[in-house]
């Protein structure tokens, strides 16, 4: 790959919204360099890269760096136009998958409240959760799944979108949530929709490359639960 048109992601392997820009890149078929960072020890690439918030992702191509995932996605998206598209092409259909893209990050700041010592404060945080995926599957079920199923089609790989890799990275790995904090996120039954996007999700071979091992997820989140670790 020449320098001119170089690819360098750097990220951590737990980070979901690394996760998101990894899978778009995998999806696009875009090769790329993938540096590992450790936040608790920030590389001077980083504070180099993203002087403002100092964080990862960081999508450094031709020199030029591009911050925060939802950005990354759409640079993506427009920067090599060939393979999946991301976006609809249509401005309707981009604003509204913008809006539920948006609407899943909130979705996964509520997750993150888990973590709130105090059966009370995680109480609310489960709350949260569960109000979010009931208007979440309310509202792609109006425009994303009309049929008000998951076709046999509809989850492939060369077909997957930012609501996609916004779904996958942050409900993949759902069940390493549940273990570590003793609750229940998603259920099959009250969420039929999601429940089952997921699961057609987590199957996918590009999405396996990308996704945490479970056994190392559910440490670090049981490592940071017991240090008393808060969002």
């Amino acid at each position: 790959m020449g320098e001119e048109s170089k690819v360098v992601l750097h990220g951590m392997w737990s980070s979901p919204f690394v996760k998101r820009v990894e899978l778009a890149m995998k999806i696009k078929g875009i090769p790329f360099e993938y540096v590992e960072e450790e936040l608790s020890n920030k590389s001077p690439l980083i504070l180099k890269y993203n002087p403002v918030h100092k964080k990862v992702p960081i999508l450094v191509h031709n020199g030029k760096p591009v911050c925060e995932s939802l950005l990354i996605l759409e640079y993506i998206d427009e920067t090599w136009p060939s393979g999946p598209q991301l976006l609809p092409k249509d401005p309707y259909q981009r604003a509204k998958v913008r809006f539920w893209a948006a609407y899943i990050q909130q979705l996964l700041t509520s997750m993150a409240r888990l973590f709130n010592d105090g059966k009370e404060a995680q109480g609310k945080a489960l709350e949260e959760v569960h109000e979010k995926l009931r208007n979440l599957e309310d509202g792609v079920k109006e425009f994303y799944f009309p049929e008000g199923s998951i076709s046999p089609d509809h989850v492939l790989a060369e077909k997957l979108g930012i609501l996609d890799i916004m779904m996958s990275a942050t409900l993949g790995p759902f069940k390493a949530h549940e273990e570590a904090f003793n609750v229940k996120i998603l259920d099959p039954e009250k969420n039929p929709l999601i429940f089952s996007w997921v699961q057609a999700l987590i199957q996918l071979p590009v999405v396996k490359q990308t996704a945490p091992p479970h056994d190392k997820y559910l440490g670090l989140l049981q490592f940071l639960k017991q240090s008393g670790f808060k969002f």
